[in-house]
């Protein structure tokens, strides 16, 4: 994969912490830099870890996986975009103005479960991990801290927006890598 693709990959996996880091920009009286940076390090160090479990559990199965792992890759890119897309058509998220422990890392995890299956197709395709990890988090941890500050500033009409491109961008990328696989581009 090139660092397009996994760039990519990162907007799009990340687009799901942007759509509840706008929710959580959104239930703030008075935003504060503390917001922006929680929601960044929570989201992005999820991101980051999560393919790289993924990977690692792929990796068990690599002989398996090798065979196929480009028609993995696509079923589940194109799962999860597909996901992204209805749930951007569903009721919005509940606002709630809690940054602390007990409120961010459940968000953290449950936005970043996708990254996981991501983790896998990678071990499939043979990525280096750690580089297409800290990409991913890296680009997670900006996406959030920016959308911490739009959803203070424009409110909620970007959420669904949001959610749709990124399972687009996941979509097309899982088209790309089965085109790749079977030889055609």
């Amino acid at each position: 994969m090139t660092f397009l693709d996994l760039f990519l990959i990162g907007i799009g996996l990340s687009m799901d912490a942007f759509a509840v880091s706008i929710c959580k920009g959104l239930s703030v009286r008075r935003l504060r830099l503390s917001h922006a940076l929680l929601c960044g390090i929570y989201f992005g160090g999820f991101q980051a870890l999560m393919p790289t479990l993924g990977y690692f559990l792929g990796s068990s199965f690599s002989s398996l996986i090798s065979r196929v792992g480009y028609w993995l890759a696509f079923i589940l890119l194109a799962l999860i975009g597909g996901n992204m897309i209805r749930e951007s058509f569903g009721e919005t998220e509940t606002l709630d103005d809690d940054f602390g422990p007990r409120a961010l890392p459940p968000l953290a995890v449950a936005t970043s479960i996708d990254a996981l299956a991501v983790g896998v197709s990678f071990a499939a395709l043979d990525v280096a991990i750690l580089p297409a990890a800290c990409l991913i988090g890296v680009t997670t941890f900006v996406c959030s801290a920016l959308g911490v500050k739009i959803g203070a500033v424009f409110g909620a009409r970007f959420r669904a927006a949001a959610e749709r491109a990124g399972g687009v961008v996941l979509i097309l990328i899982g088209v790309k890598t089965l085109l790749s696989g079977l030889g055609i581009l």
